[in-house]
């Protein structure tokens, strides 16, 4: 007999074993990675914690590149586990100067690990990575890095850049579920984990991931989430059949385009274009006006703008461009809905041009 209450949602049946082997290998494939794939449970938060986490120690030493709360929460997590770590903060909202990080490698040679987020929406700002793994493959030292916010929305290669773990999770410019991550785990990075003291039996745990790797990638370890990983092999396919180099030109296109009509608006954005993520552009507000009352005023528009995060005294709105969003259409509404917000405060600024600029970009 039909029960009414029931719905298709909860009768979702096991995601199959054999398939994780071949979820993790076109991961692989997005990082452009030959090195170990493996698949975390849990929002990627959940998968830097299990980094750092799996790393620290008592005597591990380690440079914490600080852009954002991310950055912040990692090096908190490294010190918990009794690693000593030396944090180089930035502005606020503002990208890490290379030469910080030279200074900081000369200052301290006996290195072992250095962390950084790539790309960050929360500032809508991109960190020099290339350099800055230069700068680590020069001095031996085991990188980390946060590709959350930039995987699919950059040029991001981990086997050509060097990068021994990799974090990302699918739910940006993938455009995936936000309840699963992933990590690209080179040889040396498994050397330093699996070293005395690792923790094991733990949702944190990567030598325990380790295991289902050298197992040979069937079940994952306690009661994978079926929902999340049937919508990631949905997200997957979408990916391959859009090709990942048209995601990050449509990505490219949306930031250049948002930057362009907002020059033209007569706003600005935060940083230049060298400097900033294809996901979010952020704008800095004009002295005065309060950042809630144009994101509300924009809100009224039916268009969602959202306050930097974490980046005080600095007063930044990110306009949004992630995933499906980078398309002419919401780049168009949401710095058109910008200029409104401002207009209804009383700041002149030339919606026509900004519409004709962002046109123009598409139109190229």
């Amino acid at each position: 007999m039909f029960d009414p209450g029931w719905n298709p949602l909860h009768g979702v049946p096991s995601y199959p074993a054999e398939r994780y082997g071949a979820l993790a290998d076109r991961i692989g494939g997005i990082l452009q990675s030959c090195s170990d794939i493996v698949l975390v449970q849990a929002e990627a938060v959940v998968a830097l914690e299990a980094v750092a986490v799996s790393l620290a120690r008592p005597g591990l030493s380690a440079l914490n590149i600080v852009t954002s709360p991310y950055g912040g929460w990692f090096g908190q997590w490294l010190r918990r586990g009794g690693a000593a770590v030396r944090d180089i903060v930035t502005e606020p909202g503002l990208p890490i100067e290379i030469e910080a990080v030279a200074r900081a490698l000369d200052a301290r040679p006996e290195i072992d690990v250095l962390a950084v987020v790539h790309a960050e929406s929360a500032s809508g700002i991109l960190n020099p990575l290339p350099e800055i793994l230069a700068l680590a493959r020069a001095h031996g030292i085991v990188t980390v890095v946060d590709a959350v916010a930039s995987v699919g929305g950059h040029e991001f290669d981990v086997d050509e850049l060097g990068i021994d773990i990799a974090v990302i999770g699918p739910q940006k410019a993938l455009g995936g579920p936000a309840g699963l991550s992933a990590l690209s785990v080179s040889r040396r990075a498994w050397e330093l984990i699996l070293s005395d003291g690792a923790p094991r039996d733990s949702i944190l745990s990567l030598a325990d991931l380790k295991a289902w790797l050298d197992g040979g990638r069937q079940a994952l370890p306690g009661t994978p989430a079926p929902l999340e990983f049937f919508a990631l092999e949905a997200a997957l396919d979408r990916i391959e059949g859009e090709g990942l180099e048209k995601i990050v030109a449509r990505h490219a296109l949306a930031g250049s385009a948002t930057r362009a009509g907002l020059t033209a608006l007569g706003a600005g954005a935060w940083v230049p274009a060298a400097r900033a993520s294809n996901l979010v552009t952020a704008v800095p507000v004009p002295q005065g006006l309060a950042p809630a009352a144009l994101i509300a005023a924009a809100g009224r528009l039916g268009v969602e703008l959202t306050e930097g995060v974490g980046t005080a005294p600095v007063r930044l709105v990110r306009l949004n461009h992630t995933g499906q969003r980078a398309s002419f259409q919401t780049v168009l509404s949401n710095v058109v809905a910008y200029g409104a917000a401002l207009r209804q405060a009383g700041h002149a600024c030339d919606i026509a041009a900004a519409a004709e600029a962002i046109s123009a970009a598409y139109s190229r």
